[in-house]
């Protein structure tokens, strides 16, 4: 029974930048089409809804862990207005073999565990867009969906990702279609 449901940020809830680029501001940070509806019907349904996003840009130097919480903050509100919510944001703002909590590694789960401690991985979803969101979601023994995006923003190992996925859909609305049908039919008597 899912009771979690994990995103990734860039590209699963807002336009993803360009490789090698980030968004640094809450000027550059553009909700994907859909998105406040689908977290809000994962809201009525009575899913726990955690972002955990790999903020590679902080190791950098291009902005800093309190523009991400600004960020985040900022959307929590325009969620708000729309009577949807994220319960929490993980990220990691390290570079690449610095840490256990760049996905994927397991530490951005191990804090949402720390702060809920019902979440199982058996009883959770990744939804991401990349091959460590996929993978990160795999090792915790997650339901994974891999959200296709624009392909001209695609990570290398795209299609590494989309292969391992468990599912393959185009938008995170889709993705609440998809996992909100299954629910029910778990749910309605038989």
């Amino acid at each position: 029974m899912v009771r979690t449901i994990f995103l990734d940020r860039d590209g699963v809830l807002n336009r993803k930048m360009p490789e090698g680029r980030y968004v640094t501001s809450t000027s550059e940070f553009h909700p994907l089409p859909g998105v406040p509806h689908a977290i809000a019907r994962f809201n009525r349904a009575g899913l726990r809804v955690i972002v955990v996003s790999n903020q590679r840009g902080i190791a950098l130097g291009l902005y800093t862990a309190e523009d991400v919480r600004l960020i985040h903050e900022s959307f929590q509100r325009d969620l708000a207005q729309q009577k949807a919510r994220v319960d929490a944001f993980y990220f990691c703002p390290h570079d690449k073999n610095e840490c256990d909590c760049r996905k994927p590694l397991p530490g951005l789960f191990e804090q949402a565990q720390a702060e809920f401690p019902g979440i199982a991985g058996e009883s959770s979803v990744m939804i991401g867009d990349s091959w460590s969101d996929i993978e990160f979601g795999r090792r915790l023994g997650m339901k994974t969906v891999f959200i296709e995006g624009d392909p001209e923003f695609q990570k290398p190992g795209a299609e590494s990702a989309r292969d391992l996925a468990d599912l393959r859909l185009a938008s995170l609305g889709e993705a609440a279609d998809a996992l909100l049908a299954d629910l029910s039919t778990l749910q309605s008597p038989r």
